[in-house]
């Protein structure tokens, strides 16, 4: 039976969190890049379906080519992570359905309805990307998700057979909290929820 974790791991995942916009200079290593796939890959969707890709973009040749998509406010910011991942979905990732949900007939389900692929790929594929933030969080990175970024632009850099579409950019690495906004508040929970 599961138990409850620690304080102390559940600050480091949700109370103490941040999202920063300064890194420190530490690179974030392909082992722990590796690592970082292998714990969130095991968060829950739908009929397990694995819609995600990624992108880890490090290299200033990649940075480059990102840059020209991203907003204004998020430029400088993303240039100077450590890492930066580019979160997609699979708009054919149905496919492979049949070996990560053999227990039903989760292909047959979407090609009788393709109308629900797009909306499943995409909602499973932002829940991948918050066990992504979630998964750095509790490997000791600091996770900064953005949206303010040109997905058309993005998709036709990195994307250009048209099969995968952006939906999140998330810069990675150690951050530097000396520089941090105070933080802002969260809703109370009788202002968003209610039990019946």
């Amino acid at each position: 039976m599961s138990t409850a974790l620690a304080p102390q791991a559940l600050a480091q995942l949700f109370t103490d969190a941040r999202s920063l916009h300064s890194f420190s200079e530490r690179p974030v290593s392909d082992e722990l890049i590796q690592q970082l796939y292998e714990l969130q890959k095991w968060g829950p969707t739908a009929f397990n379906g694995q819609p995600a890709r990624y992108v880890f973009v490090r290299s200033a040749a990649a940075k480059s080519r990102l840059a020209p998509a991203l907003s204004a406010g998020n430029r400088d910011k993303t240039l100077a992570a450590p890492l930066t991942v580019i979160v997609a979905y699979d708009t054919s990732f149905h496919e492979q359905l049949p070996t990560q949900f053999p227990a039903f007939d989760a292909k047959g389900f979407y090609d009788s309805l393709p109308h629900l692929i797009e909306p499943g790929a995409r909602s499973n594929a932002t829940l991948q990307a918050a066990y992504l933030v979630l998964a750095a969080r509790a490997l000791g990175l600091t996770a900064g998700p953005m949206s303010g970024f040109d997905a058309e632009a993005v998709d036709r850099e990195f994307f250009s057979d048209g099969r995968y579409k952006s939906i999140l950019l998330v810069n990675l690495g150690y951050g530097d909290s000396s520089q941090a906004f105070p933080r802002g508040p969260r809703l109370a929970f009788d202002e968003v929820a209610r039990v019946q």
